[in-house]
Formats: C-alpha cells, structure tokens, sequence
C-alpha cells in the first residue's frame, strides 16, 4: 500500500511535470478503428425547492450554478463506450439497473459499455431511492422522495446518450498525466479517540490527475475527461443553494477556457477532502480558487499532451469480486442482487467491477464505491499498463470501503462501510488479476 514516503515521492514527480504524456499507439493492430466520438451536456437543475443530499436532510433555497449530466460517446466501429459525469451525491445501483436496462431494451446498448458517474457534490437534489445510505442513516431519510425529479434526470440521461449517440463524428483521443495540489487526506488524528473527519496533511494522498482528450477530425477540441480524486464538500451543510461544488466549478472554468465541455470523474476519494471543505458558504470556501489549484493543472496538462490517435480499439470487461458483508450491517431492500448468501449462512457482497481498454496502452477500471485511495494508487503502480486510471462512484453507489490498515483508527468511513478488513485487499487482488489477463 502506499505510505508517506511514496506519497511524497508522487508529489516530487508530479512537481517535474509527471507524464503529461501522449498516448502510444499500437501500430499496425489489425482490429483497430477508426474512433468517432462525441459529447452532450444536459442540464439537470430542478425548478423547484428539492430535498438535497449530502450532510443532514435540508431543502433547497435557489440556485447558485446550474449542474449538469456530461456525456460522451466513443465508437471504434465494433465497439460503443458512454461515460457519464451527473452532478449529484450518489445514488442506488439499482437506479444504474433500472436506466440499462432500459437503454438495451431501446437501443440495444449493454451495461457493461455505460459508466454512469457522479461529482459527489454535496450540494445538489436527492436521487432515487436511499440505498444503503437508509441503512447506516435511516433517520435521515424519513420524508417523501421526490419521485418526479429522479424520472426526470433519468429521462434527461437517456436522452442525452440518445442524442450523443446520433452525433458521432469522427475523432481522435490522447492521454496524459498532470498533478494538483486541490486535495487532501480527510482522516485526522488526535492522541485520544478515533479518526475524524477533519485534515490530515500526513496521510494519504492521491494528486494525479488522470486526463483524456478527445478531439475532432481537425484537431480541434471536442471533450475533455479529468479524473481527480476530491470529494465535493468545499460547502457544508450550512449550505443550502444548488451548486457542483468544486468539480462543478473547475469543469466550467475548463470550459469557459477551453471551449469544450470537460466531464470531472471522481478517483478514489473516499478519503480525500478539498484542501478548504465543509465550508457554510462560497467565499469562505475559496470557491473560485479551486478554478487556479485544480483548473489550471488541467488546462496546463491538456496543453502538453503530446499527439492523439484515430486509429481505436475499445474493449469492455466487467467481474464481480466477492467479498465478505460486515456482521451486523444491514442491507437495502433494492439490493437484493447485490448480496449472496452462502450455504453456511455468511453474507456476501456482490462487488461488480467495469473495465475499458483503449488500445494496449490503457486500463480504465470503475466501481460503485467511495475508495480509499490507497489500494487505486497501488493498483495504478502495480499494473502492467502504461496507463491505469480509477474511475469512482461508477453505477451507483455501495458506499466506503476503507484499508484495512484504516478500519483499527475507526471514524466515520470503516463505521459506515459495509465492508470486512478485507474488502480492499478482495478488490485489489482481483483487479490486478484481471489487468494482468487482459495484458497477455
């Protein structure tokens, strides 16, 4: 796992411009396309009051910035990849279910070629059923869902892949590294008592950002994807205006940059707070100066991507790792198919985990969790690719899964989880094993 020292080591490298590096290509694969793509941005923001989601149950009372679903659509001419970036919390994998499987039965796409992926903004309307979060938060949720904005984002979002699906053009795609100092371990110390949520400049922390750049025929700019990993609590609860928070605010300035959309993909955030966070309002959050620590490293990283490619191979993998449920933790009732029992009566998490490959140079794996970043930093340094990105909160939500060197420090995060100790070495071990299978 990683510690201080290789954390400080990532932080001297990123310093000396990391790999702001283009992506190779592999020449002359016979199964390579030729890549179209295309991307869509549809506002999601409610009309009316709604109940947000993030810290205790408040309404809201406006809207600060507007948020958003992003999508983007790439096709290599055997295969077709959605990634989506909504500007909300989190929501239940059911939700995920519910949406592909309407989209197969309409459009005969599959859900292991849809990533739908949230900011995480504390700051933005409830969606769909409360999942686990009704489980280790049950008192939270004791008002009436509001059924009819959740139809609503999930029509917009099946829409929008509709409409991003019909806009297809052809296209090329780069990758690259870059490095932001916008974060920070959330899990603080004190002599006595367990871990809180608070700051914690010696632990943990993941600064890479991860970056895709999609461009058209001309060269021209068509999408941006940033992956970092930050959870989206700049605001506290105190807040109660409709905002992206942080990653809504640097994919905007991006833009308004840039020219192109830039859809913010969380990592591993599970224990990385915004260098300010649960701040009561937008000034003294230093709300707009996230648009230089974190904006700016992404334009500069973008700026030196080397050269991109049309010539694609998609590919998309998925497996279920099991892992052990926590005794006593209860269990959602929309999410029977995501628990196994065993003959011997013990409680199994069905863990599903996504995987894309673009070429033999790239590795992209998601899953439905709030991650320590930790065991993604280790799965990223022991991959065989060249390139290996996590891609968080991906198709819903299962909730923390935390170290296993974490869980004796105790806190908000292993209290919650629904996880074992085990949890993260379960994923680890079986993400490597794929990524190793996939490289032969």
């Amino acid at each position: 796992m990683v510690n201080k020292q290789s954390a400080k080591a990532g932080r001297a490298l990123g310093v000396a411009a990391i790999g702001v590096l283009a992506l190779l290509v592999s020449a002359g694969s016979a199964r390579a396309g030729q890549l179209r793509a295309a991307v869509v941005k549809v506002d999601i923001t409610p009309e009316r009051t709604e109940w947000l989601k993030g810290y205790d149950a408040r309404q809201s009372t406006g809207v600060h910035d507007h948020i958003y679903h992003r999508i983007v659509a790439m096709d290599d001419g055997k295969t077709q990849f959605f990634l989506i970036s909504t500007e909300i919390v989190s929501y239940s994998p059911s939700v995920y279910d519910e949406v592909t499987k309407q989209l197969e039965a309409e459009m005969g796409i599959k859900p292991a070629q849809v990533w739908w992926t949230v900011t995480h903004t504390h700051s933005a309307p409830e969606f769909g059923p409360p999942g686990l979060g009704g489980v280790f938060m049950a008192k939270r949720f004791q008002h009436e869902l509001d059924t009819a904005y959740t139809d609503q984002v999930k029509k917009q979002l099946i829409d929008g892949i509709k409409e991003a699906r019909e806009k297809l053009e052809p296209a090329r795609i780069g990758v690259g590294r870059g490095f932001a100092n916008a974060n920070i371990n959330r899990r603080a110390r004190n002599e006595d008592g367990p871990t809180f949520l608070g700051l914690n400049p010696d632990g943990p922390v993941d600064r890479q950002i991860n970056l895709i750049r999609l461009e058209k025929a001309d060269g021209s700019l068509l999408a941006l994807i940033a992956n970092y990993a930050m959870h989206g609590t700049v605001l506290s609860g105190a807040n109660t205006l409709i905002s992206g928070d942080a990653p809504g605010a640097v994919a905007e300035y991006v833009q308004q940059k840039l020219g192109a959309p830039m859809l913010y993909i969380q990592g591993a955030a599970g224990n990385q707070a915004p260098i300010y966070t649960v701040q009561p309002d937008f000034r003294r959050g230093h709300m707009k100066q996230f648009e230089m620590l974190l904006g700016d490293p992404i334009i500069e990283a973008n700026a030196r991507l080397g050269p991109t490619t049309a010539d694609v191979e998609l590919s998309v993998g998925k497996t279920i790792v099991e892992t052990p449920r926590k005794a006593g933790m209860g269990w959602a009732p929309d999410l029977g198919g995501y628990l196994r029992t065993t003959d011997s009566g013990a409680a199994m998490i069905q863990l599903p985990v996504g995987f894309l490959r673009i070429n033999k140079e790239v590795a992209i794996w998601s899953a439905p969790l709030e991650l320590f970043c930790e065991v993604a930093m280790d799965v990223r340094n022991r991959s065989p690719f060249p390139y290996t990105f996590y891609f968080g909160y991906a198709n819903g939500s299962l909730g923390y899964l935390p170290t296993r060197a974490e869980f004796p420090h105790g806190g908000y995060e292993p209290r919650v989880s629904p996880f074992t100790e085990e949890g993260g070495e379960d994923l680890e071990r079986a993400v490597l094993n794929y990524l190793d299978k996939w490289a032969q």
